[in-house]
């Protein structure tokens, strides 16, 4: 048996980057997934792509009903939720503390933060209302572990979501439902990309950027998450919850830090890297 045989899933931000790679990978491991993310067009075409293993829902996750939307698309198409993947990010509002919006700010943490708030409160009540356990994993960050390894914004809502995946795993606990972060370090997504050279294309060259200053001396890359959730979504973490699996080759028990985001004058950087 594959490793999600007979599981559903629903992945956020699941058109592109980490979320993309999970996308595939829990479909490779026997799961159906509902693709949820606010990129209409890469969205649809990776759940035709993926045939009758994956649907697609417009889902802005700061929307409360886009998010129980996606949820509730997993029950009526696929008959009950098991894995919730709160994934979707940007990088958000960049610059100095003195120059950040509270607009901008605002905005970060509602993608970043109130989001994973949504994704459990809507896929904590459809398990335990389904009264089978279940699995919720969400994105943080290496910024939510060690200061200075990303914007201001960006780092408090990281650090928040795994205060928030310790809180909400105690509380589910009993209904054997898990919750989980994973904590990824420079990984070559489009996201990354455009932090590194302004360029969202170039992930290769991201990665060999990223290479260059990492403790094993190569990068991460989007299956690496995905292998990470992946873990946390099946069986063999049945005893794994409130934990934060931290997946950057050691560069935060190196303490490397870079403080590459004080400036910018409160640019916001949004998905797939867009600047605005």
């Amino acid at each position: 048996m594959a490793r999600l045989d007979g599981k559903v899933a629903v992945v956020t931000g699941g058109a592109s980057g980490i979320g993309e790679g999970t996308v595939r990978r829990f479909v490779e491991e026997g799961a159906k997934v509902i693709v949820a993310d606010i990129q209409d067009a890469p969205g649809q075409a990776l759940a035709a792509e993926l045939g009758d293993a994956a649907r697609f829902a417009h889902c802005d996750v700061t929307s409360e009903a886009d998010v129980s939307g996606a949820v509730e698309m997993a029950m009526s198409e696929f008959g009950r939720l098991d894995v919730m993947f709160n994934n979707a990010g940007i990088v958000g509002a960049i610059g100095s503390i003195t120059e950040t919006t509270y607009e901008a700010w605002n905005e970060t943490v509602a993608i970043l933060l109130s989001s994973v708030f949504l994704g459990m409160k809507h896929a904590g009540a459809a398990m335990v209302a389904q009264g089978q356990g279940g699995s919720i994993i969400s994105t943080s960050s290496t910024a939510g572990i060690l200061g200075g390894l990303g914007p201001h914004t960006y780092t408090a809502a990281k650090h928040g979501v795994i205060g928030l995946t310790k809180s909400v795993a105690n509380e589910l606990a009993p209904h054997q439902i898990r919750v989980n972060a994973i904590s990824p370090g420079n990984t070559a997504t489009a996201m990354t990309a455009s932090v590194i050279s302004g360029d969202h294309t170039d992930t290769d060259g991201a990665a060999d950027k990223i290479g260059m200053g990492s403790p094993l001396g190569y990068s991460g890359f989007p299956l690496d998450i995905a292998n990470a959730a992946l873990y946390l979504a099946c069986e063999e973490s049945r005893y794994v919850s409130g934990h934060t699996l931290v997946v950057d080759a050691g560069q935060t028990m190196s303490g490397m830090t870079a403080h590459r985001f004080h400036q910018g004058n409160g640019t916001v950087i949004g998905e797939a890297g867009r600047r605005g």
